[in-house]
């Protein structure tokens, strides 16, 4: 096995709960996986929340979203949306414009440019989560996702 999370932090003291060790683990685990995928958007000079949002924009297609759709759709929050959004529209990998029906609601879609950006991307990202987590079989995988949306979803609904 690998190296427990009291080692991995130099902690000596044990953890007040269970629980609080599960969160820690959960946050180191979050953070190794995120920057292995940060190191490879760096190369595209694109963060890890501005390829979620073209992925996002690619699902939505031709229709495309408006901006709080974007941010329901995160996996991660933004507050600013707007301004993420301004940056993928400045290097022309994002489209916005007014919908001719209510002006108020500006529409964002990907440009082919930011297709073209995460076509050439799609296979990278794949073997990154294979690099990641194929060390886990399919059972295993499938309980970790099981679990995970256990520990987002608790009974009653949202954290208080």
């Amino acid at each position: 096995m690998g190296r427990d999370i009291l080692s991995e932090l130099k902690q000596k003291k044990p953890f007040a709960s269970t629980e609080e060790e599960l969160f820690l683990n959960i946050i180191r685990t979050a953070d190794q996986l995120g920057r292995f995928g940060m190191d490879l958007f760096k190369d595209q000079d694109l963060s890890s929340t501005q390829y979620n949002v073209l992925r996002i924009l690619r699902g939505a297609g031709d229709k495309g979203l408006a901006c709080g759709e974007i941010g329901e759709r995160m996996v991660t929050r933004d507050p600013d949306i707007t301004r993420l959004l301004d940056r993928l529209e400045k290097r022309g990998l994002v489209k916005r414009s007014r919908e001719k029906e209510d002006r108020r609601v500006v529409t964002s879609r990907i440009a082919p440019a930011g297709l073209d950006l995460l076509k050439k991307l799609d296979e990278p990202v794949t073997a990154l989560h294979r690099r990641q987590l194929g060390h886990l079989d399919a059972k295993q995988q499938e309980t970790l996702i099981r679990l995970l949306e256990l520990a987002r979803n608790p009974p009653g609904g949202e954290y208080k």
